[in-house]
């Protein structure tokens, strides 16, 4: 069993005792981030074990998901550039939603036994995409109710795990990000309308 109360199989264990060595050295001057990124991985695993989505790379996932957050904005923008990260709209205001993108080209040199989904739910917690799989939707929905987020659309969304689908959590928890986006008059990234209304097409679909 893991320092977290995870229990793993042996190998995989092992991944991600290296994993969570690399990441305490990597934000020791991050101790927040730090510990965003430790919660953000068990809340992962919790949903899902609740949505039969694989625990181990929901796991995974949650702890890399930040692993580039440290970076200078510059810096990000630079590397984005090189690994020829899409950047819809203004490269500037699009910075603080890069760091997902780019960690996703440098991680699997450095954990090539992780698989690749790992690494897409990593691209996608900060923007989203139109088809996002079970496990895009548990990465991105943990970053907004891990334990260290305060407010009351981080207790809305927790109340519902379980209750709803994953579909359906995923795309409260997007929507919540939207209005929080509007409300502080924050810049809002272009694609996020297009899968807005991806998924309320979809959902009407289905109805």
């Amino acid at each position: 069993m893991g320092e977290d109360g995870i229990s793993f199989p042996p190998e995989q264990e092992a991944v991600c005792e290296r994993i969570r060595g690399l990441l305490a050295v990597r934000m020791k001057d991050a101790p927040k981030r730090h510990r965003h990124s430790l919660g953000v991985a068990q809340t992962a695993a919790s949903l899902a074990a609740v949505y039969g989505v694989d625990v181990f790379e929901a796991y995974a996932a949650g702890l890399v998901h930040d692993w580039d957050k440290v970076l200078a904005d510059d810096e990000l923008v630079a590397r984005a550039i090189r690994y020829q990260v899409p950047i819809e709209g203004s490269p500037a205001l699009a910075t603080p939603l890069l760091h997902g993108p780019v960690a996703a080209r440098e991680l699997p040199e450095l954990f090539p036994e992780l698989p690749a989904g790992v690494f897409q739910a990593v691209a996608r917690h900060t923007t989203a995409a139109c088809d996002m799989t079970p496990l895009d939707m548990v990465v991105f929905v943990a970053d907004a109710i891990e334990p260290n987020r305060r407010g009351d659309y981080a207790e809305v969304l927790r109340d519902l795990v379980g209750e709803v689908s994953l579909d359906e959590l995923f795309f409260r928890s997007f929507t919540q990000g939207l209005v929080y986006v509007l409300e502080t008059g924050r810049y809002l990234y272009p694609t996020a309308i297009t899968i807005y209304n991806h998924y309320v097409l979809n959902q009407k679909g289905n109805a």
